[in-house]
């Protein structure tokens, strides 16, 4: 049997591409009927300014905002949505949440460094799909996942978003979290020389040369964000270590994120230059006033008491005061949760939703709650210029409650109506996610 040379073959690869192609420009030669949906809004509210204006007409196309006002012509053909008994407004921010790590009771003792060793990122990925969904039904349509996803599950469900085949928030991923030997856990030799025990929850990164390539990795996977742990051991990471972090994640466009523990790690941290701060514990008044001075976005994880199991009244105490003096000092507040974990009888949502009784207890003002949950969160998450706003141009996202919240922001936890990328995911206070399912990608399969 003869059979074809390399050329020959090379030549018969190129033309059937040729042909695919052609027929690709033909089937793009007419352009597609713009899908066209009009919301009546009885109440829109801007959280920039915390203003309200009432009987407003949004028009949306393919999307994306097209038009905002009190006059606006509805469009020819298109659907109209009506919420004029609701308080439209954007969408809400987690900037540090945790989506395919859930700990529990039982059988973990809300023990996560046994949910790590005992659930494969498979499956850890599924669950992450779940939580996705979840915070989508409470409002949040912008995620920041800053690691403890297992082997990079943050970046599948990312890519499983855009390219629409589930519905979830958009997602801003961290990867994995880069730390010192052994990361936030203290392994025994045998398990991490013999059974390697802190993988894939961490990549140890001691040296110049591996911190270059922890956070090369990374962002060949597909992180969007970088997250290190700047003192989790009492070693920790030099100011220079961690310029070298941010100066390498810059060559990729990215920002760095970092935990830090102790008030000395967050001093290297803020001298460094890092874009926001995770957790609390190693903030003081110094601290944040040299923050607010960098503008270094503070995303405190605030865990109320009321989430039984998961904060002490000593802790407590210290979130809400901490909270209250980086408010007093202008600092860039963020609305984060640290969410990981299973409260029975509440969803991923509700968990987060919950975190605004430390946010009350601490005597912010609703109006700055709700900049705390959007305006400032679309900075940290920097989407302000693409989706987070209600402006003409940027991803149709938006939500809509029965009450006020610059009144009461409690209000946030009845969310009635959510739409994302311009479709309708909640409607009547009922999840409708059909049109967000598919069957293979809509919206190009290599995502990055």
């Amino acid at each position: 049997m003869h059979k074809p040379s390399m050329q020959s073959f090379t030549r018969l690869v190129f033309s059937t591409l040729a042909l695919a192609g052609g027929a690709a420009l033909a089937a793009d030669a007419a352009p597609p009927v713009p899908q066209r949906v009009v919301i009546r809004a009885g109440r829109l509210l801007d959280p920039a300014s915390g203003t309200i204006a009432t009987d407003q007409v949004i028009v949306v196309e393919d999307g994306k905002f097209k038009a905002i006002g009190p006059k606006e012509k509805f469009p020819a053909g298109a659907e109209v949505i009506d919420l004029s008994q609701l308080t439209v407004m954007p969408g809400l921010v987690d900037t540090h949440n945790h989506l395919a790590l859930t700990y529990k009771i039982d059988p973990e003792r809300n023990n996560y460094y046994v949910t790590y060793i005992s659930e494969s990122t498979a499956l850890r990925a599924i669950q992450a799909a779940s939580n996705g969904i979840q915070m989508l039904a409470s409002g949040f349509t912008i995620v920041r996942d800053m690691g403890n996803n297992g082997n990079h599950a943050d970046t599948a469900l990312r890519q499983a978003i855009e390219q629409g085949w589930i519905p979830g928030p958009k997602i801003i991923n961290s990867g994995i979290i880069i730390g010192g030997m052994g990361g936030q856990f203290w392994p025994t030799p045998e398990m991490r020389e013999e059974h390697h025990i802190v993988y894939p929850e961490y990549i140890e990164a001691d040296t110049h040369d591996e911190i270059v390539k922890a956070v090369r990795q990374n962002m060949l996977y597909g992180a969007k964000v970088i997250k290190i742990c700047a003192d989790c051991k009492p070693w920790g990471y030099s100011v220079d270590e961690i310029k070298l972090v941010i100066a390498e994640a810059a060559m990729g466009g990215l920002k760095v994120e970092s935990h830090v523990q102790t008030v000395e790690g967050a001093r290297r941290v803020i001298e460094a230059g890092v874009w926001s701060i995770a957790h609390d514990i190693g903030l003081n008044d110094e601290m944040h006033k040299l923050m607010a001075k960098k503008g270094i976005f503070r995303a405190g994880t605030e865990t109320p008491l009321s989430l039984t199991g998961h904060q002490t009244e000593e802790g407590w105490k210290h979130s809400v005061s901490g909270l209250k003096n980086a408010f007093d000092n202008k600092v860039a507040i963020t609305y984060s949760t640290d969410a990981d974990y299973y409260v029975p009888g509440k969803t991923r949502g509700q968990v987060a939703i919950e975190f605004i009784e430390t946010w009350k207890a601490a005597g912010i003002p609703d109006k700055e709650i709700l900049k705390a949950m959007t305006t400032t969160g679309y900075r940290c998450a920097e989407t302000e210029a693409t989706r987070g706003p209600i402006k003409p141009g940027l991803a149709a996202d938006l939500i809509a409650v029965p009450g006020n919240p610059l009144e009461k922001i409690d209000a946030l936890r009845d969310v009635q109506f959510v739409m994302k990328d311009g479709m309708v995911f909640k409607q009547k206070g009922v999840m409708t996610p059909e049109s967000f399912f598919h069957g293979g990608p809509v919206n190009g399969w290599r995502i990055r």
